[in-house]
Parts: C-alpha cells; structure tokens; sequence
C-alpha cells in the first residue's frame, strides 16, 4: 500500500502471479497459482509449492500474530477479572484453535504444544506487570492472582486425544479408545462440573477448544473468546455461532444471574480476539446476524415496497402507495414473481443476464436501486451489500459511444506504441543515490496494528443491515517485541529490478552508504526495498528529462484492453450511469474525479469520452504510466479536439511526488514527439484538477 505494507485478503484465480498482485513483495516471487482444488482443500503453484487450506509457506508473520492475539486475550482477562473480581464474578477465557498438536504435543517431553508454551510466558509476564502496578490496599485479588501457578489456570478439551487424558469417557464406552487412559478430569471439569468451574477455588480460567466445542459446551462467565485459528478455513462454525458461546448471562459465585437492568450491559460485556482485520470481523459479523434474522421479507409486494427510499447519486425517491402498487404490477406482469408475492427462477435468470425488462417511466431512473430493493426480498441483506458481494462480478458494459466516430478517431491518434532512449552519468547517479540514501532513508520496524471497537449501545435492525452496528474504538501499534521476518532475500537484485538498473550499479550504491544505514535492512526487509527502490528512482528523475527521447513503432494496442477491463471493477466506487461514456459507469478514486465526470457528461462541448483501461501504458525510465482520460470534444469554437488528461485531487505523498512528476513529464513528452511525428492535429495531453481548468487549456492554451 502507499502507506505501508498490510496484511489484505484477496480473492484468486489460477494463473494469477502474487508478486505482481502484491506489487512485488519479495516474499512472493515465483508464487503463481497452477491449480485451486476444493476437492482436497489446495492450491497449487508453478514453483511446486502446494498449500492446504489454512496453511502458510514462508510466512513472516503468523506465530507473531497468534503470540499477540494470546498477549491481547490475557490482557483483556485480567482487565475484565479486576473489574468482577470484587463482585464475586469468576471471569473465563476461551480460545479456539485450529490443531489439537498446537496446544498438546505429544512427541514433546511436557507433551506442551506451541500455544500453551506462548501461553505460560505472555501469561506469566502480564501477571508480574500487573501485581507491581495493582495498589497494595487491593489485597484479595493480589493473593488471588499470586496464588494462581501458570501451570494449572490452562486446560484444553478436545473430542479424540491420544493419550486420553484430556477424552470424552463416552468414547471410550463406546470402544473407540480402547486400552487408552480415560482420567476425566478435564472432561468433567469443562463439559460437566460447571459449579467447580465457576468457583474462585478452582484455578482453570483459560480453555483451549478445537472445532468451537460442537458438543454443546457453553458457560455463562465466558467474557473473552479468542480466534487461534483461520476463518476461511474454519467455515462449518460461523462466526455468530462463536460468538454465541460468550453471550450467556454471567453469574455470581453463589448462581445468581448478573441479570439487574441497571448493571446488566456493564457486567455482561464480550471481548473477541480475532485475527483478521476489525473491519472484515465486524462486516462478517453483521452479515451473519442479518441472514438470520426471522424478520426477513418474504413477499415482493405492493406492502413491502411502500415508504421504502431509492437513492441513485444525489437523488431520493421515497416510494408512495401508488408507486408500490406499480413496482408490484411490473413484477406480476414480468412473471418475476408468482401467486404468492415470491420470486420465480425468470427473474433470477433476467437478472443474472442483464435481461430485466424496463421499468414503469416514474422508476426507470432508479432502476439499480429498484432491482436491488427487489433483491433484498429473498436474499435479506440490504441493498449496500447487494452490489458488494464478489462472487458474482457485475459488468461494466463497454457501450456504444465506443464506436462513435470521434472516439475511434481518438482512439487511432493516442494508441500508439512507442520506445524510450536516454543516457545519463552512472557515476554521477551512483553518487547522488547514496547522499540521498544516507539522507532520507528511514525505515520503520514491523509493526501490527491493535484495532479495538464495541456493537453500539442503541443496535438496530437497520444498523446491522448497514453494517454500521459497530463503533471502532482506539487503534495501537505493536512492533519490536514480536514482529520481525525469517526470508531470505536478494536485496541487489531485487532493487535493480525495481529501478531497472544492472546488478553491478545497484551494489555500488549500497556499498557506498554507511553500514548503520544499511542495517536497517534487518528491520523491515520489504520496506527497505521499497523505499530505497523509490529514492534511487527520483535520482534517476531528476537525470533522464532533458536527455530523454520517444521513437514510435508500429505496433499498436488492441481496442480488446477495454473489454478485459469489463469486470473485475469495484462497483463502490461507481458513478451512476452516464450518458458519453464508453462505459456504462466509471469508476472513480476520488471526488475530483466524481465532479469530473459529472461535469463531462452533462458538457454540451464533449462528444464522448473515457477513462482509460489499466492496460493502456506509456513506458517511461521510472515504471509504465497509464494516463486517467482520453476526451474528444465538438468541432468549433474548440482548440484542441482531442485531449488526455490527468486528475490529480490533491498532492501525492512525499515519496511518491517525485516520481509521479517525472512520469507525467515523460507523458508530456510522448504525447509531443509522437503527436508531432505522426499526427496533423495531435492530442493535447495535461494535468487538470477539474473541468473548468480543462476547458481553459483546450481553448487557451497553444
């Protein structure tokens, strides 16, 4: 990302190459996907690595993440236990794991499996913290707390163990552990003894569960749940049933319900330790929670459709009786649905094909609010996750303004193939790349960021359909203490690739800088990478300009690079439909570029116009450039008929302002020398901030 490197989720399909999608994290060369096979769960690459579900190869960050989210859970426990303490409230923690070998191994000595040994040392470490910090006059909890051995305040059930010692006695009943130990005393302390369990005597605060305890276990004094465990790969147990283990009424040391109406919502709070980002736990959530809810409509009716408001852009339509009436003629007319009020298969089919009939004139306009007000009916989410949900791509159409005269002429004016030449000092690169290295090269260390937030106090139907029934609290960083990375990389060749010079240029510049400087290669390998690639490349800018020289070719691009960019797109990020676009829509960045687009479709000067697909590239010396539009206006009163365009809303960030300078510099020099070479009347090309400053230039500007 510009801001860094983050750790994202990302669909795939075979025959993508994680390098370039991860543009160029080195942990991911040579990682391109040959085969996706869900009848055993992996995914296989070229290199001949082969994944299962769940699994890492070469992971940098994964034992750290689970070291944090067992850090994070006891931190949280002995919050929540100072708290209840007092009130006679035993607090419990729960985690969830993936492998049983994680937290009992066998084949150790003390038969310890790696979460139960980052266990006892986070544990052991957060209680000596917190007893030097806890005042000396609260003295039961001191004694408490110090009188608790790290050895015994974790325990773990699983269904099947080895050894037995931790085994359902009913399976050994039934002849499935046969001549194995049966010593329940797990068993009966976790799934049966539940007064024990609750009972301050009994040190156990901390179960360790694989597969979410499916046999029916649950504990009203479970206030932190940990994820210890991948969600993607975990899918028979949703996370609203984990969830649903921890949202039990607490009770007290004597079995009362902490149920009163005035401490009911203090006392009964649930802490949920999860790996994945706040925003993709809590959106999974929510969604989850909608799907299930009983009050979902059933009917697509005149009843259901009244009062409801269809927004396109800026535009509100609040849905009278009358209207309701019609949106529901148009459905039976349609045979979208049947005698009931419930969708038929046609319906699905038209919609799945683009083939909707059109709608009664008042509603036409809102014609993608309208479908996705119907969709609601028998899908139950609401009309934002309609067009966010992936896994049925929604088509950008390419129209027909394509082939209007003026585009097809703009078209052949800017497609073009070209090649770049220049020549500069090597010497005299070297030299200002490692003043500048020793200069501006600051490397932070790995860091997690901590993301904490609540289900608001006043949750709504409707605010869960809208995925705004949480509130994110404070965010914090970790780094230093857990995070740090175990690949090897090639560092000369990856920044010579980077910044497309020879191997021999790229370690002369690194030689030359301090060993201070380089050492903080080993802080953040990746970042260091990045943004020495980046500050020898604004070297390289500032040489290549003046030197800098285009020849054409005759190999054009194929107009196909504006179907390939028909799908894929993130529908979030959409106008509403446009009228002298090539596209249906346009997918815009920002609100410069949502203004912009507004006022070039409404101009009574343009003819048509597009946003340029992603494969439409300028090469230059600093990395391919893919200018934003290409716009041709009406003959007459217009000094340049043709033009393409940058928008630009506000400044790039400081390591990038430079570079992104240089390449719109190289644009303006393509677009001169190959215009004046092959063009009568060339293409104007320019960077605007909006359309009135593009307007100035095509009539001003020679």
């Amino acid at each position: 990302m510009q801001s860094g490197i983050k750790r994202v989720a990302r669909k795939l399909e075979q025959g993508r190459n994680l390098f370039d999608l991860s543009k160029g994290l080195e942990v991911y060369k040579d990682f391109v996907v040959s085969n996706i096979d869900a009848r055993d769960d992996t995914v296989h690459f070229t290199n001949g690595d082969v994944l299962h579900a769940g699994e890492a190869s070469g992971d940098v960050t994964e034992r750290d993440i689970r070291r944090i989210q067992i850090r994070e859970t006891i931190s949280a426990h002995l919050e929540r236990e100072q708290v209840l303490f007092a009130r006679g409230i035993k607090v419990l923690s729960l985690f969830f794991i993936d492998e049983v070998v994680k937290y009992r191994d066998y084949d150790q000595a003390d038969e310890q499996g790696e979460y139960a040994r980052v266990f006892e040392e986070e544990y052991a470490q957060a209680v000596e913290a917190l007893l030097a910090e806890l005042p000396l006059e609260n003295v039961e909890y001191r004694d408490y707390l110090a009188g608790i051995e790290v050895g015994k305040t974790h325990r773990g059930y699983f269904s099947i163990d080895k050894k037995g010692r931790m085994t359902d006695p009913k399976a050994a009943a039934r002849g499935e552990l046969a001549g194995q130990s049966t010593e329940p005393s797990d068993y009966d302390l976790i799934l049966k003894d539940k007064e024990r369990l609750l009972s301050f005597e009994e040190p156990t605060r901390f179960i360790f569960s694989h597969s979410a305890l499916r046999e029916g276990w649950d504990n009203p004094n479970v206030f932190v749940m940990c994820m210890l465990k991948h969600n993607e790969s975990q899918n028979t147990i949703s996370r609203r049933q984990e969830v649903g283990r921890g949202l039990r009424i607490a009770v007290n040391r004597n079995g009362e319900r902490m149920d009163h109406p005035v401490t009911v919502h203090d006392i009964n709070v649930l802490t949920v330790v999860a790996s994945e980002s706040y925003k993709g736990f809590v959106t999974a959530l929510q969604k989850e929670i909608v799907e299930n809810l009983s009050a979902r409509p059933k009917q697509a009716d005149a009843e259901y459709f009244d009062g409801k408001t269809l927004k396109t852009g800026d535009l509100e339509l609040v849905l009278d009786k009358s209207l309701a009436k019609k949106l529901e003629r148009f459905l039976i007319k349609s045979d979208y649905v049947d005698e009931d009020g419930h969708i038929t298969a046609a319906y699905h089919e038209a919609r799945k094909s683009e083939a909707l009939a059109e709608l009664p004139e008042e509603l036409e306009a809102h014609r993608d609010a309208v479908f996705a007000l119907i969709d609601t009916v028998f899908n139950g989410r609401s009309i934002d996750d309609m067009f966010s949900d992936g896994r049925i791509p929604k088509r950008n159409r390419l129209n027909e303004n394509f082939q209007r005269k003026e585009f097809q002429e703009l078209w052949r004016r800017i497609n073009r193939k070209a090649v770049y030449q220049v020549e500069f000092d090597s010497v005299a690169l070297v030299k200002s790349c490692i003043d500048r290295l020793e200069k501006d090269l600051q490397v932070a260390p790995l860091q997690y960021l901590v993301t904490e937030g609540a289900l608001s106090d006043d949750v709504t139907d409707e605010s869960l359909r809208a995925g705004s029934a949480f509130v994110q609290g404070k965010i914090r960083s970790e780094s230093g203490k857990s995070a740090h990375s175990r690949v090897s990389y090639d560092v000369i060749g990856s920044i010579a690739q980077n910044t497309d010079l020879t191997r021999k240029t790229v370690g002369e510049i690194l030689a030359g800088i301090q060993p201070v400087k380089f050492g903080e290669f080993a802080k953040n390998p990746e970042q260091f990478i990045a943004d020495a690639s980046h500050l020898i490349q604004e070297q390289k800018a500032t040489a290549i300009i003046e030197k800098l020289t285009y020849d054409a070719v005759e190999e054009r691009y194929d107009s196909e690079l504006f179907t390939a960019g028909e799908t894929g797109n993130d529908f979030k990020k959409a106008t509403e439909k446009l009228k002298n676009h090539v596209y249906d829509y346009a997918i815009v960045d920002s609100k410069v570029e949502r203004d912009f687009v507004r006022d070039l479709d409404t101009s009574a000067e343009v003819v048509v116009y597009s946003k340029l697909p992603r494969g439409f590239l300028i090469p230059t010396p600093v990395g391919d450039y893919n200018p934003d539009w290409a716009i041709a206006f009406k003959e007459g009163g217009i000094k340049h008929l043709y033009f393409v365009a940058e928008t630009k809303s506000d400044l790039p960030s400081m390591k990038m302002r430079e570079l992104e300078q240089t390449k719109i510099k190289c644009a303006r020099k393509f677009f001169d020398e190959i215009g004046r070479r092959i063009n009568d009347n060339s293409v104007k090309y320019d960077v605007v901030t909006s359309y009135s400053e593009l307007m100035a230039l095509v009539k001003h500007v020679g």
